[in-house]
């Protein structure tokens, strides 16, 4: 009596206690089909003896006190009745603790010590549940069929047996075998929260089979159940029969009577941001987009609107403004999509990849924007300036008096309150008085309201971080701010209302001005190509293509966007804009190598050698000769010809490494720092920002390394102004020399180290001596009488990379 009304009823308490803790703690995810157990496991590793509960750890304590102190094992055979039941409790506080391993050994022991136990088939069931939760899945349904099979079993037991038995079945993938046990489970368990949850996965699964009418008739039995279930299964069920209700045989008026009683229920309003979704999914399927948008972003705005949804939400929204062709906003949206998702899933990556997409154009357009906008500031006469930002600075005013107001009455409405709660009786003044008696600003909803719609008109979302107001940190649905907003968001307190501040700040340096409009002009080529090749939206490109020509763009854009312009005529059928635009080029160009694509169309296939592609490859290989000035030579004149193109980024980069090898580590720097600033969004200019912050201060290192502790040296002869056929011949020469020496195992090679000077070098040496005294090696045979008389230098491996990447050779030969 003592073992349980004392010691085991306090462990049961504690289990309980444990268990609301979990289940309070459980957030249904109702996107997936639901498990049959209310629990979330963790990957958290726990040491030995530790506890992730302390109400399991006190029923665990319980049930070993139980054993320890209460056990009464006379001639080998217990006189206790409660001990199976504290071994019970045992294994279920290791259960939900999540100490399986532990929980199978308690369940075990019972089955092993106590088999005639009335509590054996619930240890049966429990060991069948942790064995699931060790994936040993065909074990126990394997065993919970022989269970059921031979034995008597209470209804309850039945019910989690089955139901446990479908878990099981649902990890093996075998989800027609689940859907059979949940039946039985359902037509013996008692317990309403269990037949709700057991009848929403039976219609998860008949969803997946596309059993639509069977799905929806248990959506029907759990909304009739009502208040006698969870409220999330009641809301969900109707939100699930609205997501598959066939709209072509349905009543719409009724329909959206129906939807409209679900939102304006007061008891749903912790569920509006599923209710806000699916009415905008319904909007969306009868194509009224623009109600749609409205109700997604209710579903975003709604404070219960759970981080998934949100994923959802921002996921269509950018599909939306896609296939719009407003790209820029789309990648907003996917920006806020891939922030609500767990970086490196399947869908991360999937968004990720779209995102990726969109990068030039957010990039190029955000550039366009900008300038543009500053163009128009440059542009205006300063009387016009003078008015725009008077009537700027008089908004601003507006804006701020009218938050002032606000704040004001929510001070004069907190002052009411608080004199209220003086007279109210002393239970109601306790609640909140802290927060009542406050005139802070944001415990006023009015208030907050405001100041959220005032930010989210000018900056739209933006993260909680350093540089917030760059507009390459905006996200949701806000579009680049203009130059006028720039400039309020870069002015102090004293200078917002200061409309001499703004003035100032246009720029009126021609340099500047020039900048600022080549900048814009390149965006607007960039964009017209990334329009029409990537996205294949003509008439976008067309639209930003014209747009440059009208600006006076530099020569260097004029020929290729023309060229464009006409492909983009042809493909729109305008024959007749199509006509002028290759007359044009034919007049104007005729030496150009579009002038050639127009009159040879072939050649745009790739198969004539000029293609940027054989270009390229044939560049490379002159690279590869050491043919450095000359590849340096065409690269530029490559930029030039491809310009705009996706092979540009390449030329350039090649460029830079032949400059490298020619002029040393400056140049080659100077060149990485180009490509990284002008081309960021290629993957050239991605490596190049990468080598910027990784290999770059590594490689400005140019401290000699101590050569007495080197094993590799080189022999290097050092020719002036000579031309190649006599550098062929002394290397000829040379090796004939070194193939006389067998003890080491030397080679040669020709190294360009600058424009006048090439190296001809000898490697394999193991030491410095050695490299010294090489000439007197090669000269030993007195009988030979070609001698290698030309100057050289030893130096090892190391110091020979530093000499060639900095160009600093009299540094070195200068040193003691």
């Amino acid at each position: 009596m003592g073992t349980k009304y004392n010691v085991l009823y306090n462990g049961n308490i504690a289990l309980q206690a444990g268990i609301d803790g979990v289940n309070d703690a459980y957030s249904e995810n109702f996107w997936e089909i639901l498990p049959v157990e209310r629990m979330q496991v963790t990957d958290e590793i726990q040491k030995p003896g530790e506890s992730k509960n302390a109400d399991f750890e006190r029923a665990e304590e319980k049930a070993i006190k139980a054993v320890q102190t209460h056990d009464m094992v006379i001639k080998g055979k217990e006189k206790n009745p409660q001990i199976d039941e504290a071994y019970l409790l045992l294994g279920q506080a290791r259960y939900y603790d999540q100490r399986f391993i532990p929980a199978l050994e308690a369940f075990n022991y019972i089955l092993f010590k106590y088999p005639t136990s009335d509590k054996i088939n619930t240890a049966k069931v429990w060991r069948e549940k942790t064995n699931i939760r060790l994936d040993n899945n065909e074990l126990a349904i394997k065993n919970l069929k022989q269970l059921i099979d031979e034995e008597p079993l209470s209804q309850q037991d039945l019910a989690d047996a089955t139901a446990i038995m479908a878990q099981a079945y649902m990890n093996m993938d075998a989800k027609e075998l689940a859907l059979e046990q949940l039946k039985i489970a359902l037509s013996n368990t008692k317990s309403h929260n269990e037949r709700a949850r057991y009848y929403y996965i039976s219609a998860q699964l008949y969803e997946e089979f596309e059993q639509i009418d069977s799905a929806n008739v248990n959506y029907d039995r759990i909304i009739e159940m009502h208040r006698k279930i969870p409220r999330p299964f009641y809301i969900n069920a109707h939100l699930s029969k609205i997501r598959l209700t066939d709209l072509d045989n349905y009543n719409r008026l009724e329909f959206q009577e129906y939807i409209e009683d679900l939102e304006e229920n007061r008891e749903n309003r912790p569920f509006l941001g599923k209710i806000y979704y699916q009415i905008a999914q319904y909007y969306q399927n009868i194509e009224s987009d623009s109600i749609a948008e409205v109700y997604y972003n209710k579903s975003l705005r709604s404070p219960t609107t759970e981080q998934k949804l949100k994923a959802l939400d921002y996921s269509i929204l950018g599909d939306m403004n896609f296939d719009r062709s407003q790209y820029k906003i789309a990648g907003a949206y996917y920006d806020s999509t891939l922030a609500n998702y767990e970086p490196n899933t399947r869908i991360h990556r999937l968004f990720k990849r779209k995102r990726d997409n969109l990068e030039d154009v957010i990039f190029y357009e955000d550039i366009a924007q900008r300038n543009d906008s500053i163009l128009n500031l440059v542009s205006l006469s300063e009387a016009d300036r003078l008015a725009l930002f008077t009537e700027m600075v008089e908004k601003i005013k507006q804006k701020d008096e009218a938050l002032k107001r606000e704040q004001e009455a929510s001070k004069r409405d907190n002052t009411g309150i608080t004199q209220s709660i003086a007279g109210a009786p002393q239970g109601r003044a306790a609640v909140d008085t802290e927060k009542q008696e406050s005139s802070f600003y944001f415990y006023n909803q009015t208030s907050v309201a405001f100041g959220k719609n005032e930010f989210l008109k000018i900056w739209g979302e933006r993260s909680l971080e350093d540089n917030w107001r760059l507009s390459t940190k905006g996200g949701g649905a806000a579009s680049s701010i203009s130059a006028e907003d720039e400039l309020a968001a870069s002015a102090t307190d004293e200078e917002r209302y200061d409309v001499n501040f703004y003035l100032s700040k246009i720029p009126s340096e021609e340099r500047e001005i020039d900048s600022i409009a080549k900048d814009r002009n390149f965006a607007y080529y960039q964009l017209g190509i990334i329009y029409k090749e990537k996205f294949k939206e003509n008439l976008l490109a067309k639209n930003k293509l014209q747009q440059l020509l009208e600006n006076n763009p530099e020569e260097r854009l004029v020929l290729p966007a023309k060229y464009n312009l006409f492909k983009i005529y042809e493909e729109l059928n305008l024959t007749d804009e199509a006509a002028i635009a290759k007359a044009d080029i034919l007049s104007k160009y005729p030496d150009s190598r579009y002038a050639e694509l127009l009159r040879n169309p072939r050649a745009a296939l790739g198969i004539d050698e000029n293609s940027p592609e054989n270009v390229y490859e044939n560049l490379y290989t002159l690279f590869n000769d050491q043919k450095y000035a000359e590849v340096i030579t065409k690269c530029e004149k490559a930029t030039f010809d491809f310009d705009g193109g996706d092979m540009v980024p390449k030329f350039e980069i090649l460029k830079s490494a032949a400059k490298g090898r020619l002029e040393g580590f400056e140049a080659y720097k100077e060149g990485v720092n180009y490509v990284a600033l002008n081309y960021p969004n290629t993957d050239e200019g991605k490596r190049a920002a990468t080598l910027m912050q990784t290999a770059i201060p590594i490689l400005e290192k140019k401290e000699w390394k101590n050569e007495e502790e080197a094993t590799n040296f080189y022999v290097v002869y050092q020719i002036e102004n000579a031309a190649d056929q006599e550098i062929e011949d002394f290397m000829a020469l040379l090796d004939k020399k070194v193939a006389g020496i067998n003890y080491y195992n030397l080679t040669t090679s020709k190294d360009v180290y600058n424009r006048n000077t090439t190296f001809v070098v000898v490697h394999g040496l193991k030491s410095i001596n050695g490299a010294k005294g090489f000439t007197q090696i090669l000269n030993d045979d007195k009988k030979e009488k070609q001698k290698i008389t030309k100057p050289y230098f030893a130096i090892s491996s190391e110091n020979y990379a530093i000499l060639q990447r900095h160009k600093n050779l009299n540094a070195y030969l200068e040193l003691p």
